[in-house]
């Protein structure tokens, strides 16, 4: 059988398999076959699933958990696919529709299309659904969104759940304003900080503890952990997890430059350095003196400020973070309002979970009394996280 994940990776970091003893390696989720392969047989098997979702041999070849299962006579019976489609390649947002495997014979249903959840329709024939996405950690990251609809729509037809755990890259430290409810919206689902430190295994967990799903049903999940894991692991993401998170630096930058997309500001879209970047035409280029001009391409066909010459910072040096950098955000708004200049977009407030940060901004509050207005929240939520946490 010829592979579906064909023509699907996009860039490959080989990883230094057999540097280090077999008991003590960084294990995943899906490498752990031997775990949830016995689960699967004669089932009729769902899976959630895009590019990322793929086991590496010791050479660093790559096989994607469809053909690893179909090799092995497991019975697949559809493919559910996130945000930026089950290639990755999609831009942000893009509305994705349905489409029709032909070499593996699979239908791939779109969770980023005309719904967001899995129909009952779509779940009919289906015993076991398998999810193996690559997270990043961030509330407005849209897998966890996806992870929260296909939770509900296995509780509600009574099918189990199997999460491949993966590593989150920004599992180290938790961070940002809890999600006010009114502002609950795909790319913020539920009251949690910006930066929650959790893997994707701990976070659908959460969800099942604090009966955020509908009607506060609970989802039968087994979550095949991860080993030699703990909340301090630093991750080098083999694959992109999606089209403009390329490097680690722009997945460690994400956290702080994503508000930026609420905003009159290009984080690099449409260029080789997406979320490494910063600039807008309006930018002061005696205050932001780097320039670059963002064009069509695959993953950002249309960006923020398409072929215009953009004044900011190039953010590729900097330090690796351990908390949201606000001042980036702060020193734009400035610059903007002396010009005169809109600067926030009706975006901003969902993608912040609240209305008070690009208020305490507008105000000319400072940085740290911002941050100190998180601090009984982030308190709070910590103590909740603690209950689901599978890794130290």
């Amino acid at each position: 059988m010829k592979s579906i994940f064909k023509n699907t990776v996009l860039f490959i970091v080989i990883f230094a398999y057999g540097c280090q003893a077999q008991n003590d390696r960084l294990m995943l989720g899906i490498e752990q076959m031997e775990q949830y392969n016995p689960l699967l047989s004669e089932k009729n098997i769902g899976i959630v699933a895009n590019a990322s979702s793929v086991i590496a041999n010791r050479k660093g070849i790559y096989t994607h958990l469809v053909d690893s299962l179909l090799s092995k006579g497991i019975s697949v019976k559809a493919v559910f696919a996130p945000e930026h489609g089950f290639r990755g390649t999609a831009a942000n947002g893009d509305i994705i529709a349905d489409e029709f495997d032909e070499k593996s014979n699979l239908p791939i249903y779109s969770l980023h299309g005309k719904d967001f959840k899995p129909s009952s329709d779509q779940l009919k024939d289906i015993d076991i659904m398998l999810f193996d996405l690559q997270d990043v950690g961030l509330r407005f990251y849209t897998y966890i969104s996806t992870l929260h609809y296909v939770m509900e729509a296995c509780a509600e037809q009574g099918i189990p759940l199997i999460i491949l755990d993966r590593p989150n890259p920004n599992g180290f430290y938790v961070d940002g304003p809890i999600l006010d409810s009114a502002h609950q919206s795909f790319v913020g689902m539920h009251p949690v900080p910006i930066v929650y430190g959790m893997t994707i295994g701990e976070y659908a967990q959460m969800i099942n503890g604090q009966k955020w799903l509908k009607d506060e049903i609970t989802c039968d999940i087994t979550v095949v952990s991860l080993k030699n894991y703990t909340h301090q692991t630093r991750y080098t993401l083999p694959l992109r997890p999606s089209p403009n998170l390329r490097t680690p630096k722009s997945i460690n930058l994400y956290p702080s430059l994503c508000l930026f997309e609420g905003t009159d500001i290009s984080v690099g879209r449409g260029t080789d350095q997406p979320f490494e970047i910063f600039g807008s035409p309006s930018l002061s280029k005696s205050n932001f003196g780097f320039s670059f001009t963002p064009i069509s391409q695959q993953g950002a066909t249309n960006p923020p400020h398409l072929g215009k010459l953009c004044f900011g910072k190039d953010l590729s040096q900097t330090a690796d973070l351990s908390m949201i950098r606000l001042d980036w955000l702060v020193e734009t708004y400035q610059d903007y309002k002396q010009q005169e200049l809109p600067f926030f977009n009706n975006y901003f407030d969902k993608l912040a979970g609240n209305s008070s940060l690009r208020s305490a901004i507008e105000r000319g509050d400072s940085v740290q009394s911002i941050y100190e207005s998180w601090k009984e929240g982030l308190d709070q939520f910590k103590v909740i996280r603690s209950k689901y946490l599978i890794y130290d």
